[in-house]
């Protein structure tokens, strides 16, 4: 997994997590004698970093073991469906589960691979606090993630409060001719609908520029997975002449989902909120406003190159990269020019497999020599400047 990093500044943090300026410390505290320690904790407390707040993606770590009074950073109301619906809480989990694989997939070559934390509520630490391209990106496909599985789930009669599309019934007609709904439909409907009250609620309570955003993407999330619902149709008639067709929509592969707002991440549109804090409009002048489809974001992200805990960023030291590859999987690009280590192992592998009847399938053992390429560390110096 992707050890991610990079430098960040304070001009670079969104307004609404910026820290104030440090004060000067009181009069009281100049004279240095028996308060100059009771002044120095104090100021290291003020520019203490803002605490990171937990998320319901920690639901995807607990497993069939969700208890909703034990579940970090939920809001009331994500509390109470919690309590309602528990049936529904594990969807929601292993939907969590199934999005940040599919995150950690989409960005298996950059810098920033979807890192996640053991055992720490926030799930990515502190990188999620900046309004950046990756933050807009996970909060979509996290929302994207609880429509496919709770939709799933309807369908595959795993929940007692929805089953089948009930709005899929009687004739429909499409560019092959008429047909009969028939069959399950995916209920997307149901998906959407929950994924909207559960996902939402805690950003419907902080009604800030940073909610806004996030709101933006979980919407554009949640209409990607229906997007790529298709139609699935069986044949009757005499030797399958299709002459009556009975067809019903079926959820396509997360995979679909996952490109497509991976496509939507690289265009995504730098916009800055408006005065009353009700829309968006563009960070500068000349450049395109966000549709409805479009990925929003407020910050330029770090470069990912070296440790910054402030930032929450891991670095790319020790990352494999690609000697020949031009791409961000390459040596040039992933190790931020700082050079590569080589190393060569020796792999094992089974290879000429034959199946003998019966039943068994027999492979021989083969070995390959291959070069394996590692970021180096950044010089000492140049670490310690981002910590």
């Amino acid at each position: 997994m992707l050890r991610p990093g990079g430098a960040q500044d304070a001009a670079q943090l969104p307004l609404w997590r910026a820290r104030a300026p440090v004060p000067a410390p009181p009069d009281g505290c100049r004279p240095p004698a028996r308060l100059g320690l009771a002044c120095l904790l104090l100021l290291l407390l003020l520019t203490l970093p803002a605490p990171v707040d937990t998320s319901w993606w920690y639901i995807g770590a607990l497993g069939a073991r969700v208890i909703c009074d034990n579940i970090p950073g939920l809001v009331s109301r994500q509390r109470q469906l919690c309590q309602r619906y528990p049936d529904i809480m594990r969807s929601v989990g292993e939907g969590a589960r199934e999005w940040i694989r599919e995150c950690q997939h989409q960005f298996r070559h950059h810098r920033w691979n979807c890192t996640t934390l053991d055992r720490d509520h926030t799930v990515f630490g502190r990188v999620m606090l900046r309004s950046s391209r990756e933050a807009a990106f996970v909060y979509a496909i996290s929302s994207a993630g609880v429509v496919h599985a709770i939709t799933r789930a309807c369908s595959q009669g795993e929940l007692s409060v929805c089953s089948c599309d009930p709005y899929t019934r009687g004739r429909h007609r499409d560019q092959r001719g008429d047909f009969d709904w028939g069959g399950c439909s995916d209920n997307i409907h149901y998906g959407v609908r929950f994924a909207k009250a559960f996902v939402d609620a805690k950003e419907k309570r902080l009604k800030d520029a940073r909610a806004l955003m996030n709101l933006h993407n979980n919407r554009c999330g949640r209409t990607a997975v229906r997007r790529f619902l298709k139609l699935e149709c069986k044949c009757h008639g005499v030797s399958g002449s299709c002459t009556l067709r009975t067809c019903w929509r079926a959820l396509s592969d997360f995979r679909r989902t996952g490109d497509y707002l991976r496509r939507r991440y690289d265009g995504a549109v730098q916009v800055t909120a408006t005065q009353d804090g009700a829309n968006f409009t563009a960070a500068r002048q000349g450049y395109r406003r966000a549709t409805r489809t479009d990925l929003v974001y407020f910050d330029n992200s770090p470069d990912y190159c070296v440790l910054d805990k402030a930032a929450g960023s891991l670095g790319t030291a020790g990352r494999v990269c690609s000697k020949t590859s031009k791409g961000t999987d390459g040596c040039e690009i992933m190790c931020c020019g700082r050079g590569y280590d080589t190393t060569r192992v020796t792999r094992v592998t089974q290879c000429e497999c034959k199946f003998h009847w019966c039943c068994a399938v027999r492979c021989k053992e083969c070995r390959n020599t291959v070069d394996v390429h590692t970021c180096k560390a950044p010089k000492k110096a140049e670490w310690l400047d981002q910590t």
